[in-house]
């Protein structure tokens, strides 16, 4: 029964949602949006759930003294600051405990806990992109190598595109009568970004959603049970 309870609540509220998505009248559109005002207060505790989790984690790698806990002491730290604030001043379009903190915004600017964000979170998550990408063009070093018909291809494609994108690119293929424009190379890029790549993407997303579709399946049907904690 710990089992098969759990398999049934799943099976009617999903088969209730899928069958809103096609009857948009009462009582299924009520049935729905109820439904998902509750997914929405789960997650809020999943949010909280997740919270303590990471605050035990780091908590007991600083008390051990594993590998760079120092920096765990960063997170700690910096958890409770923007809690802090967030729970004290609010946030821009939502008052905190002590008000918008009118004070404190004349000293900032802003609210501390959109200052913070700003000129502090944002700033450190451009730098953890420019870092990605050095391993984006390492990555894409060792897929450029031509070891068969379908590494030189995505290699051609590739320098076409960037070379299309660039002023050397349409030096290149300037000196080209407009007759021949269509071996510009800023206008083979150009194809190349609108049809064939459009399509290849289209055909992932397609298959992604075939992918998530047949993963619905199974768990409506109580063949995939890994979210019970079994196999």
């Amino acid at each position: 029964m710990k089992r098969t309870i759990p398999l049934m609540i799943t099976f009617f509220v999903g088969m209730l949602i899928i069958i809103s998505e096609f009857i948009p009248h009462p009582p299924f559109n009520t049935i729905r949006t109820n439904l998902e005002d509750w997914f929405m207060i789960i997650a809020g505790f999943a949010i909280i759930l997740g919270q303590i989790s990471l605050l035990t984690m780091t908590i007991l790698k600083i008390k051990h003294k594993k590998d760079n806990w120092q920096y765990y002491i960063v997170t700690i730290v910096s958890f409770f600051v923007m809690v802090a604030v967030g729970l004290l001043w609010g946030t821009q379009k939502q008052g905190g405990i002590l008000g918008d903190g009118m004070a404190v915004q004349a000293i900032f600017g802003a609210k501390p806990f959109d200052y913070l964000f700003t000129n502090v979170y944002q700033h450190l998550q451009a730098t953890m992109f420019a870092l990605l990408a050095f391993f984006i063009a390492s990555a894409a070093y060792r897929a450029f190598i031509s070891r068969s018909p379908e590494s030189t291809l995505l290699l051609v494609a590739a320098i076409i595109v960037m070379l299309g994108r660039t002023s050397v690119g349409s030096s290149m293929t300037g000196f080209l009568p407009p007759s021949l424009g269509f071996l510009h190379l800023p206008n083979v890029a150009e194809f190349i970004m609108k049809y064939p790549a459009t399509a290849g993407q289209r055909a992932i997303m397609i298959s992604a959603a075939l992918g998530v579709i047949g993963s619905s399946v199974r768990i409506l049907l109580g063949i995939e049970r890994s979210h019970l904690g079994g196999n």
